[in-house]
């Protein structure tokens, strides 16, 4: 069937509408990617200049037990986080979607404040609360004769960056989920009311399983982020220096064998394994979600 004009004027319109979208993306990631994977291949060495290794910078990196120790921690951090932050979250969404709170447009701004923060200026600021000698916590412990508490020791120091992380994207989690509770149909509310549910039954039954696509949503930003942590922790190793060390994290190590040691073709290797394992995280999670909507 042959097409009309119109068809193709339509056509040519969506390529134009798109191609800005496209230059974009094969200019800003697809180049970039592309160059890493190419930079991942080679070595620079003394006698040769740079010379091709094919995957040898791969079987080193899986070896490196800084990077393995790195990923790790992330999955530790991953494993406790994002649970306590997806919760608060949820928590937060359903208090403010009930109708029950007073200045719930306050309150949801108030709680949506700090992700509008830049995580450099957050990291700073609880590096301040959390210093052993300067900070507030110090100071109080300190009138009170009690110990100081010991935020940046090594036994607290990744629950202090996951405190930071759950106040900085609690928020911004709890907006995702409160917009899917605004978009269910209040007819499901009302034929609940008239069977005689109360509003634990209606949140269980009802919201719950409406939010399912909008957890696996957060969840998904969520593996992607923690596994790419590095602001939080580069700054405070200026203030724990002996916690925090440059491969306190994969995505940290990686920045410290680029810029500190020079070695950019290992930390293109490094990238492309830390970036291979958040897909492979990703694709677990989601493939997990698809099966318990399909069952």
């Amino acid at each position: 069937m042959a097409t009309t004009p119109a068809r193709r004027g339509h056509g040519t319109a969506g390529a134009l509408f798109i191609a800005p979208f496209m230059a974009l993306f094969l200019l800003l990631f697809l180049a970039p990617l592309g160059y890493a994977a190419y930079l991942s291949l080679f070595q620079e060495r003394l006698i040769g200049g740079s010379t091709f290794v094919g995957l040898d910078n791969y079987v080193t990196a899986l070896k490196d037990p800084l990077l393995l120790k790195g990923i790790g921690r992330v999955a530790l951090f991953f494993v406790i986080q994002v649970p306590v932050m997806l919760l608060l979250a949820l928590v937060l969404a359903l208090a403010l979607d009930s109708g029950l709170l007073r200045l719930a447009r306050v309150i949801r701004l108030g709680i949506f404040v700090p992700y509008a923060v830049p995580s450099v200026i957050a990291a700073l600021m609880w590096g301040y609360l959390y210093g052993p000698d300067f900070g507030p916590f110090a100071q109080i412990s300190h009138d009170l004769h009690l110990p100081a508490p010991h935020f940046l020791s090594d036994s607290w120091m990744l629950g202090s960056l996951a405190n930071i992380v759950t106040w900085e994207f609690a928020g911004y989690n709890m907006i995702i989920l409160y917009a899917a509770l605004r978009t269910i149909p209040a007819e499901l509310y009302e034929a609940a009311a008239m069977d005689g549910a109360g509003a634990w039954r209606i949140a269980w039954s009802i919201k719950l399983p409406a939010l399912r696509p909008a957890l696996t949503l957060t969840l998904l930003f969520s593996v992607i982020g923690s596994f790419q942590l590095f602001n939080e922790p580069n700054l405070l190793m200026k203030v724990a220096p002996d916690v925090i060390d440059s491969s306190y994290t994969a995505n940290l190590y990686a920045y410290s064998v680029a810029f500190i040691s020079q070695q950019t073709n290992y930390a293109a290797t490094v990238s492309f394994i830390l970036g291979l394992v958040i897909v492979i995280v990703s694709y677990a999670f989601l493939l997990t979600a698809n099966r318990g909507r399909t069952s």
